[in-house]
């Protein structure tokens, strides 16, 4: 499942740089995570690195965007080659 912030994100800036896969952007109120991107991690981390630290605990799964663990390592591995193709 892709994560999602809620509107309790305090635009603290600390999620944004840690995101493997530039997931998260500023939104118009508070920071957002675009699901096509998010991983949760899966290839590059153990944990969602935005969880680990976000200090308002405002990022949780999106139940909008149900995936499974081998989803979100086909979703990597896509994003990988397009990123190798592109450079």
């Amino acid at each position: 499942m892709a994560l999602k912030i809620t509107d309790v994100c305090v635009n603290c800036d600390v999620c944004e740089p840690v995101c493997p896969n530039q997931a998260i952007s500023l939104g118009p109120e508070y920071y957002v995570i675009d699901p096509a991107l998010c991983t949760e991690c899966v290839g590059h981390h153990d944990l969602p690195q935005c969880v680990e630290v976000c200090p308002v605990e405002c990022i949780i799964l999106d139940e909008a965007h149900p995936e499974s663990c081998e989803q979100l390592e086909l979703k990597y591995r896509v994003l990988m080659q397009a990123r190798e193709n592109a450079a």
